[in-house]
């Protein structure tokens, strides 16, 4: 039963690592670096970035101007939503650089402003990690193909002109092995998790060398949720507790063009892996722990977080230019690359366009497209599309 168990929680681990593009010995080889030490989770790709104006600024997202992608970053930031409807989706191939040809996430998003306070939205991620060959001697076995999914509702208010809040809730299933058992175990089961997301966002209009400006910042704390375990009690894990801070500035730098910088800074709420030590403590003390429980102290701390930085130019409202750049720490998974993106706005339709530069070879994330459009209406009749709001 150990065994089994084992081997149903690297198989996880593994997919874990490939929805990141990330493994803790990215060589292969013995005589790694000691100090790598990285933190993995039960349902990664709640993390992955659905959208293309975020994905082509370095996956920045927490303060940038509201948009039905808001509830991937920060819910709060619907309440300053100027149509009253609008809905956004998604698709990108996963892992094809590396032949792989039948993974994809796709993302569909939508709001509704039901005041001038308050926003609902609703949203929905579907990770298809393809077909897998489960076997235990390597000549006989079964197909299965993984998925998983989440679903979220959330309820955004203004508290003041400047200031909104926002409460998500998340159901979020993950199906990795089908009927597949062990001669020696029972199967693994799906696992499924009940959680919330929690927002802040703040925006203030100002003048900036003479020129009409907006800065923003926004905190978001995503799927604090029950742990998971798909093969026992005894064997859970945290889902990717997030807390996420970030600002962006905006400035019209004359009446047609307008540039927006950004940046986010990101830390997960969970503990720290310690060599030969299993973890059992509970949401909370994961959650308030992780900020003090590295083995290698303060300095091991802060190569937890991740930095996203981007940029977005914007020619008339209509035709956007975007980079980024992302950072995580080698030690903690290595993921660093460049971003770039394209948006433009025709009548209803706006559409989005963004792809993936890694800074070293043979990453799995190399070349990774993604591909949004976004809808937004008054009233239900005549249409104000938009690519950056």
């Amino acid at each position: 039963m150990r065994a089994a168990k084992l081997i149903f929680t690297t198989a996880a681990m593994f997919m874990s690592s490939l929805v990141h593009g990330q493994i803790a010995n990215p060589s292969g080889l013995t005589g790694a670096d000691p100090e790598r030490n990285v933190i993995t989770t039960a349902m990664p790709f709640l993390l992955i970035s659905p959208d293309s104006r975020a994905a082509g600024m370095g996956d920045v997202g927490a303060a940038l101007s509201a948009d039905a992608n808001a509830m991937q970053w920060n819910a709060a930031r619907l309440a300053f939503v100027e149509n009253e409807i609008g809905a956004s989706f998604s698709y990108s191939p996963w892992l094809r650089s590396i032949n792989v040809d039948d993974m994809s996430l796709s993302y569909l998003s939508g709001y509704y402003k039901i005041s001038k306070e308050q926003v609902v939205g609703v949203s929905m991620k579907y990770f298809d990690l393809g077909n897998i060959f489960f076997t235990d001697d390597g000549s006989t076995g079964t197909n299965f193909a993984p998925k998983e999914f989440s679903i979220s509702a959330a309820y955004a208010r203004k508290l003041s002109d400047n200031l909104s809040a926002s409460l998500t809730g998340k159901f979020a299933r993950s199906n990795l092995f089908g009927n597949y058992s062990n001669n020696n175990a029972a199967a693994p089961s799906p696992a499924t998790a009940i959680g919330v997301d929690l927002g802040l966002f703040y925006t203030k209009e100002l003048l900036f060398n003479g020129k009409d400006s907006e800065f923003s910042s926004g905190l978001q704390i995503a799927n604090i949720s029950n742990k998971i375990s798909y093969s026992g009690d005894d064997n859970e894990q945290f889902l990717p507790i997030n807390l996420k801070l970030g600002t962006a500035f905006t400035t019209a730098l004359d009446p047609y063009n307008k540039l927006t910088v950004a940046l986010d800074l990101n830390k997960l709420m969970v503990p720290t892996p310690v060599e030969g030590d299993t973890t059992t403590a509970t949401l909370l003390e994961g959650m308030f722990g992780s900020f003090g429980d590295a083995p290698g102290g303060f300095q091991e701390e802060m190569r937890e977080i991740t930095i996203s930085t981007g940029i977005e130019y914007l020619y008339n409202n209509v035709f956007a230019v975007r980079t980024g750049y992302f950072y995580e720490h080698f030690t903690k998974g290595g993921r660093q690359y460049f971003t770039a993106g394209l948006g433009f706005r025709y009548q209803v339709l706006g559409l989005d366009f963004s792809y993936l530069i890694p800074t070293t070879q043979n990453n799995p994330l190399a070349e990774t497209l993604r591909f949004t459009a976004v809808f937004k209406f008054e009233d239900m009749g005549i249409a104000k599309a938009s690519v950056t709001e």
